[in-house]
C-alpha cells in the first residue's frame, strides 16, 4: 500500500470513528430511561415503614416529579419484595415495609398500587411492576404474620443464609407464586412485569441450598441437581410469560439478571470475564434460553461495574449482551449508586457508559439503581444525566407485540396570547388505543421533524374526552411557531403527524396543511 493510500485509509478510519462517536452521543428520540424504586428495607420508598397514607403519597409524588425532571420515562416499582405486598392480595399479606407491621393495611386505607400506577400515568412514566418471585424474608430475625404463606404452607419453604425462600422445585409453591403475580396482571393497568436477579439465591461459601428433599421427590429424571434447578426456573419463566400474554398481550415481561451469564473459561459462548458467580452456574438462570425462546421481551443485565474493571469490564459486557440478545430489547442496568466510589471517581462515568451503550442499536436504554441516588443527587449525578438526556424521549417499540398505529389527531385549533399562553385544542378518537399525545414545535416553516426529539415540547396524557388540549406557556413575543401533534398508543407506536398549525404571537393564527 502506498503512503497516499495509507493516509487516505487512516483518514477514512478516523472519520468513521468521529462520526460513530457523534452518532452515539446523540440523544435519541426513542430510549428507555428508567429508575428502580426499591421498597425492600425502605431503600427508596417509603422513607420508613409506618408513615400515614398522606405521607406515603406525598413522598411518592415528589419522587416521581424528581425522576421525570431527570429525564426518566419509566419506573420499575418493587411491589412484592419478600412474599408480601404493596396492594391488597388474595395470596400474601401487606408488607411491613409499608405499614410497619406485616399483614396490616395502610391507615387510612387506600390501595398504594392503584395510586402509584395512576400517578405514573399522569407523568407518562411506564410502570414496570417489580416482583421478587422466591424470596420470603430478608433478615434472620424475620417473624411472619399468621397470614403469611410460610405459616400456612411451611413445607413450601427452605431457609438459607438465615433467610426464607420458596423452594423453586416444589410444584405447588411454583403454582402459588405464578397465581399471585397473575392476580396483579389481571387487576391492574401494568405496562410490564419485571424480575431482578433473585432466582436461586447467590451461593454462600460452605452452605448448600437445602433442596435435596424436593430434588429426590421431583428431580429423578434429571442428570444432576443443577440441571433440575435450571429446569425449575425455565418452567417458571415460560409459564409466567404465557400467562401474562394470555391475560393481556400488551403487558411486557422483562428480567434483570446478574451481569454475567457465564465466563468464557467455562463456556466459549460466555463473556471474557472472571465473575465469581454467574447466572447459569450459580443462580440457575439460563437467561440466553429465555431470550432465544422469546419468553421475555427485554433483558436488563446488571452491569454495575465501571469501565475498565478488570474482572467484569463494562464495555466488554455491554457488547456481549448486545451480541446475545436474540433481537429482544437490551436495557443496561447501571449501578449509579456507586458514583464517587472506587472506579467511579470520574465525574463522566455515567455519561461515558450511556454514550457507549448507544453504539449498539439493540441496546435500547438504561435502568438505574436506584432512584434514591437521583433524588439525593449523589455526586451531582443529575448533571451527568442532563448531558445525555437533553431532550425527552419515547420508550422504544416492540414490533413483535404490536406495531399498529393510532389515527393522527385532527381539528387542530389554537387560541391565546403570549401573556396567557397558547392553548392547542384537537380531537382524538376514543375508540382507538391512544394513550398520550406528543406535541412538536419549531420556529422555521416546513422544518417540523418527527425524528428530532429537540422539537418535542410536551407529552400529554390522553383525557377521557374527545376534545384534548394543552397550553404552551414558553412562547415569546414577536415569534412564529409551527405545531404538530401525534397520537401514541401504550406500546409507543406513533401516528402520522397531524395537520400543522402555525401561530404567531401577534394573535394571527392559521392552519397549514401538508407542510
Amino acid at each position: 500500500m502506498t503512503f497516499t493510500k495509507t493516509r487516505t485509509a487512516v483518514f477514512f478510519f478516523i472519520s468513521l470513528l468521529i462520526f460513530g462517536s457523534a452518532m452515539a452521543q446523540e440523544s435519541p428520540k426513542r430510549e428507555l430511561r428508567a429508575a428502580w424504586i426499591a421498597t425492600v428495607n425502605n431503600i427508596d420508598w417509603p422513607s420508613q415503614p409506618g408513615l400515614s397514607a398522606a405521607e406515603q403519597k406525598e413522598e411518592y409524588v415528589q419522587l416521581l416529579d424528581t425522576l421525570a425532571a431527570a429525564g426518566m420515562n419509566a419506573i420499575v416499582m418493587q411491589i412484592r419484595p419478600t412474599a408480601d405486598t404493596f396492594y391488597p392480595s388474595s395470596y400474601e399479606p401487606w408488607s411491613a415495609y409499608l405499614t410497619g407491621k406485616q399483614a396490616t393495611p395502610p391507615k387510612p386505607f387506600y390501595n398504594p398500587l392503584a395510586f402509584m400506577i395512576d400517578e405514573a400515568k399522569k407523568r407518562n412514566l411506564e410502570f414496570h411492576a417489580w416482583f421478587n418471585p422466591y424470596r420470603a424474608s430478608n433478615s434472620p430475625d424475620f417473624v411472619p404474620s399468621a397470614e403469611h404463606p410460610l405459616v400456612k404452607h411451611p413445607d413450601w419453604f427452605v431457609q438459607y443464609g438465615g433467610k426464607w425462600y420458596y423452594d423453586p422445585g416444589i410444584p405447588e409453591a411454583q403454582e402459588f407464586v405464578l397465581q399471585s403475580i397473575i392476580e396483579v396482571v389481571k387487576h391492574y393497568d401494568l405496562d410490564a412485569v419485571h424480575f431482578d436477579d433473585y432466582f436461586y439465591p447467590y451461593k454462600i461459601a460452605g452452605e448448600e441450598f437445602p433442596d435435596r428433599g424436593s430434588f429426590a421427590q421431583y428431580g429423578k429424571r434429571f442428570g444432576n441437581i443443577g440441571e433440575w434447578r435450571r429446569h425449575n426456573v425455565d418452567y417458571f419463566v415460560e409459564a409466567l410469560s404465557k400467562r401474562i400474554k394470555a391475560e393481556k398481550p400488551f403487558v411486557k415481561f422483562g428480567i434483570s439478571p446478574f451481569g454475567v451469564w457465564r465466563n468464557d473459561d467455562v463456556d466459549p459462548r460466555g463473556s471474557a470475564t472472571k465473575a465469581g458467580q454467574t447466572n447459569y452456574d450459580d443462580l440457575y438462570a439460563d437467561v440466553l434460553k429465555w431470550l432465544k425462546e422469546g419468553w421475555i421481551d427485554y433483558v436488563t443485565p446488571q452491569i454495575y461495574w465501571h469501565i475498565g474493571f478488570e474482572l467484569a469490564e463494562y464495555k466488554t459486557l455491554v457488547k456481549w449482551w448486545a451480541e446475545n440478545s436474540y433481537n429482544r430489547h437490551v436495557y443496561i442496568g447501571q449501578g449509579i449508586y456507586r458514583v464517587g466510589q472506587k472506579g467511579w471517581e470520574d465525574h463522566q462515568e455515567v455519561v461515558n457508559q450511556i454514550q457507549y451503550n448507544r453504539n449498539f442499536p439493540i441496546v435500547k436504554g438504561s435502568m438505574f439503581f436506584s432512584a434514591k441516588t437521583i433524588v439525593q443527587d449523589k455526586e451531582n449525578v443529575k448533571s451527568q444525566l442532563e448531558k445525555v438526556y437533553p431532550q425527552p424521549s419515547l420508550p422504544p417499540i416492540m414490533p413483535w407485540i404490536n406495531q399498529s398505529t393510532p389515527s393522527a389527531p385532527d381539528h387542530i385549533t389554537a387560541k391565546g396570547s403570549p401573556e396567557t399562553g397558547i392553548i392547542l385544542n384537537w380531537r382524538a378518537s376514543l375508540k382507538e388505543d391512544a394513550s398520550y399525545f406528543v406535541i412538536y414545535r419549531c420556529e422555521n416553516k416546513g422544518a417540523l421533524d418527527l425524528n428530532n426529539p429537540a422539537q418535542i415540547i410536551a407529552k400529554v396524557p390522553k383525557s377521557p374526552y374527545v376534545l384534548q388540549n394543552w397550553k404552551d406557556t414558553t412562547i415569546q413575543q414577536r415569534s412564529t411557531y409551527h405545531y404538530g401533534i401525534t397520537a401514541v398508543d401504550r406500546l409507543h407506536n406513533e401516528s402520522m403527524l397531524s395537520p400543522i398549525i402555525t401561530v404567531d404571537t401577534k394573535g394571527k393564527r392559521k392552519q397549514v396543511n401538508g407542510e
